[in-house]
């Protein structure tokens, strides 16, 4: 069965218990001439009213969302609340009204008996039914209909409860004791009714427990890679409870790894709150995130830029001094280049404090075509002619060459004495690049060093 079902199914079977009790209460209490017994069937009446309320309410909140109602219709369920609640406090001050007006009229003629009494135990039967069958339904689905319903029925049994013991006294010759019943049963539906109003009312206002958005809050302040939980706006719809979260992530996060994060932010509510639907925001913060990283970020947001590395950053006293290849398209021109660099420096400058100087140093970017290489073993000789000529180069491995359209890709493998600095081997590297390039038009040099 449905979970709306069981929640209508439960409201049903409590309408037709509460009209069978009305039969044997009114009836009876016509019957007998009591007052708490005839007041307990009014009271019955308009209990089904409101049942037939939140019968009404709870199948309407169990609709699914539409165009107009985008959280779909708790609501409906609350509103069925809200009003359940006001009848039940005009019912209580009914009974006050009438029970004082009476107090002093002089005693009846015909006073209830017996049959006032079973007519007041079965009631109490039948009322214990409904509460069984409710409990039942609330372990099962969490409504607001049905807690209202719950509490109107603990109010029913107190109500019967008192009327009996009324009838007993009035039996036993206190006969205004049917009078005092009445004004104990009213007060205590005021106070009850007045909770499950002001209950509804919060609800419907979209107010929410204090305690649950600090518990909400720091759920989502502990969960790791949160930096920061900016905002937690939270409402109710009937038993959902709605929550969106904005959260400041680390702007070095991955997309993959900020989609996790939220993820487990949302997942953590749910276990936390019960019956919640979470939606999480998150945005970059670049608070705590190395610097020379945001640099490179910043640098590779501009329109242009090709590729970035070398990032360095250091600190003096009259500020920060950065520098930073970029690398542009090789057809570019120097103008079109010089306005990249430009607006590379203004961007690290609005994103980095106490700069003072910025050195970017631009290089052609050359795009390798994605079709398939041709390799050309003319090429090869002529490059390890060329690496021939430096003694420091112990051994020449493999040189591959690949020509692609007009780019020629040349890897090569070299074997260095081990006791050379990294230092000096790469200034050996960047030699052999450069007389390669002068003699090899538009060739992409990679040259891996090994010690031999």
């Amino acid at each position: 069965m449905s979970l709306p079902s069981i929640k209508t199914n439960a409201l049903r079977i409590s309408l037709a218990i509460i009209l069978s009790a009305f039969v044997a209460e009114l009836s009876i209490g016509i019957f007998s001439n009591s007052l708490a017994l005839v007041t307990d069937s009014v009271h019955a009446v308009l209990d089904s009213i409101v049942t037939a309320i939140l019968l009404v309410a709870a199948r309407w909140s169990s609709k699914p969302p539409d165009r107009e109602h985008t959280y779909g219709h708790g609501k409906i369920d609350t509103m069925g609340s809200f009003i359940g609640g006001i009848i039940i406090l005009v019912i209580s001050c009914f009974f006050i009204y009438e029970s004082v007006s009476r107090f002093y009229e002089p005693k009846p003629e015909v006073l209830p008996g017996i049959l006032a009494i079973g007519a007041a135990v079965y009631t109490l039967g039948a009322d214990g039914f409904r509460l069984a069958i409710l409990r039942k339904a609330i372990k099962k689905i969490d409504g607001q209909t049905l807690k209202v319903e719950f509490y109107h029925v603990l109010m029913d049994i107190a109500a019967t409860a008192v009327a009996l013991v009324g009838i007993l006294l009035v039996i036993n010759g206190f006969y205004q004791a049917d009078y005092v019943a009445a004004i104990i049963l009213g007060c205590m539906l005021a106070v009850l009714s007045l909770k499950v109003i002001h209950r509804a009312g919060l609800e419907l206002t979209d107010a929410v427990p204090e305690s649950m958005i600090r518990k909400v809050h720091d759920v989502v302040s502990g969960t790791e890679g949160v930096m920061k939980t900016d905002s937690v706006q939270m409402r109710r719809s009937g038993s959902d409870i709605f929550a969106e979260v904005t959260i400041s992530l680390s702007g070095a996060s991955s997309f993959e790894e900020a989609h996790k994060i939220s993820a487990n932010v949302e997942q953590n509510i749910k276990n936390t709150i019960a019956n919640s639907k979470v939606t999480v925001h998150f945005e970059p913060t670049w608070k705590d995130v190395p610097r020379d990283y945001l640099i490179s970020n910043v640098a590779s947001s501009v329109n242009g830029v090709k590729g970035i590395h070398n990032v360095s950053s250091s600190e003096a006293g009259n500020g920060l001094f950065i520098s930073l290849h970029v690398m542009v398209d090789r057809n570019m021109s120097l103008e079109q280049a010089h306005s990249v660099s430009d607006e590379i420096e203004s961007k690290i400058k609005n994103a980095v404090d106490s700069v003072n100087h910025i050195t970017i140093h631009l290089e052609p970017y050359v795009s390798i075509p994605q079709t398939t290489p041709v390799e050309d073993l003319t090429i090869e000789e002529q490059v390890s002619s060329i690496i021939r000529e430096y003694p420091k180069v112990k051994k020449i491995g493999r040189v591959i060459t690949l020509q692609l359209q007009d780019i020629f890709k040349v890897d090569i493998d070299c074997s260095f004495d081990k006791n050379l600095t990294v230092e000096e081997v790469h200034d050996i590297i960047s030699e052999i690049e450069s007389k390669i390039k002068n003699q090899i038009k538009n060739a992409i040099i990679t040259i891996h060093p090994e010690p031999n």
